[in-house]
């Protein structure tokens, strides 16, 4: 059980965010990259702008953030035929393919996080991933999932920076970043309101969200949703200048024989990872915290908290399959 800490206060959902709204205060969601997206800051930030000629109008502003992730969605979509990531798939497996710099960059990012978690997060359980059908409630049989496992192996993917190719060693290797790309989506959408001057935002897709500043004066309350309750909370975070992340179990799954199949696949088995039911972790860079939420989701609590409490720059809340809540070191209180 996890001891009392001052950060956090007892409650639980995906994403709590204040309803009260000013003339400076402007917001929208929408729908991108399979999940919600939602853009929150106070546009007067803007105006102090002094290297701008031109005052971005927060309209402006949310078609931005709506357009960077509708463009990252179609460079790095499994589910477009005619994404780069689907052209990597297809191809590289038969010869090196020259890419775009910001995947290429993003597949570094991805071979570092898988080295840096000794392979639970691996963008290659997509070999196996893509035989699975949550919607239909469709998993591959054992000697399917067997033959995949030799091509779940994220050093299968050969990447040459001089010439910003990908090639696999395998040609049964398919790559998703499903576990990377919302969280790279964020940080880029972020980066577009900090640049016109902005110092008090919010972007989130789906279980992650990004933070600029606090709330004028306030944290941002961002919360995790309860596991086995839709619309309750387990746990309300006030946080400013950070990011945080969350991998469950219940956002894409169906029930076979009492058998929970999710999409959070354990690389090593090419099954649904199932030590734990939720991770959230919370850090400065949202790429990183979410590939880790992934890796952290696959490891279980145990190994998840050894990792996390050996990152000063990150903490981790855990729920395990009692729903038992439990927080790395930096944050339980002495």
């Amino acid at each position: 059980m996890f001891k009392p800490f001052s950060l956090i206060s007892l409650c639980f959902v995906g994403l709590i965010l204040s309803t009260q709204v000013t003339a400076q205060w402007h917001q929208k969601s929408f729908e991108v990259m399979g999940t919600q997206a939602h853009v929150e800051f106070w546009l007067s930030e803007a105006e102090k702008n002094t290297e701008s000629n031109e005052k971005q109008t927060a309209d402006n502003l949310i078609i931005a953030v709506e357009q960077e992730m509708h463009r990252i969605d179609r460079l790095m979509s499994p589910y477009k035929a005619d994404s780069e990531l689907s052209k990597i798939n297809q191809l590289a497996g038969k010869e090196a393919v020259v890419i775009n710099q910001e995947l290429f960059d993003l597949l570094l990012d991805s071979h570092k996080i898988a080295e840096l978690t000794n392979g639970t997060f691996d963008i290659t359980y997509a070999s196996i991933g893509y035989q699975y059908d949550y919607r239909q409630g469709q998993k591959p049989a054992k000697p399917e999932i067997n033959q995949a496992l030799e091509a779940i192996d994220y050093r299968a993917v050969t990447l040459d920076k001089s010439q910003s190719s990908v090639r696999f060693k395998n040609q049964d290797v398919r790559i998703d970043l499903g576990g990377i790309a919302k969280g790279h989506a964020v940080k880029q959408c972020l980066a577009i309101l900090q640049a016109a001057g902005i110092k008090h935002a919010l972007v989130s897709a789906g279980g992650d969200t990004g933070l600029l500043g606090d709330r004028r004066g306030r944290p941002w309350f961002v919360g995790i949703k309860h596991p086995r309750a839709a619309e309750k909370t387990a746990v309300q975070l006030p946080l400013a200048n950070e990011s945080i992340s969350t991998s469950g179990d219940y956002e894409r799954y169906f029930i076979e024989d009492g058998v929970r199949y999710h999409h959070i696949i354990n690389p090593k088995t090419g099954d649904s990872a199932r030590k734990v039911v939720s991770v959230s972790i919370i850090g400065k860079d949202s790429t990183y915290v979410d590939a880790l939420s992934t890796a952290v989701f696959v490891k279980g609590l145990q190994q998840g908290m050894t990792l996390i409490n050996q990152l000063p720059e990150y903490e981790a809340i855990i729920i395990d399959n009692q729903q038992t809540l439990h927080v790395s070191e930096g944050l339980q209180q002495d």
